[in-house]
């Protein structure tokens, strides 16, 4: 079943998250992964709000799970790594 990657992110330096971004993305796509949104409007109902906002669809979990752990996402990760404050998390899509 196909999977949601969902990032809330505070970024902290614009210029070591870019890096970040210009990497990640490609090492997301390598994956099955396809951008839903990044960092487009949206509205806090609830929770700690993050101003950056980003959802990828992925074929699956274990492709979303994968990614993250790629060599390729591991180095765009440590640019954001102290560039930004960040939840992550993977979620089936039940449909």
């Amino acid at each position: 079943m196909a999977a949601l990657w969902i990032a809330h992110v505070t970024v902290t330096d614009d210029d070591a998250y870019g890096k970040y971004a210009k990497l990640a993305g490609p090492a997301i796509a390598a994956h099955g992964g396809t951008f839903l949104a990044r960092g487009g409007r949206f509205v806090q109902l609830e929770g700690k709000e993050r101003p950056r906002n980003v959802v990828a669809r992925f074929p699956s979990v274990e492709a979303a799970v994968d990614c993250y752990n790629s060599d390729a996402y591991q180095e765009a990760l440590s640019h954001a790594r102290d560039a930004s404050e960040r939840e992550l998390m993977v979620v089936e899509i039940t449909e």
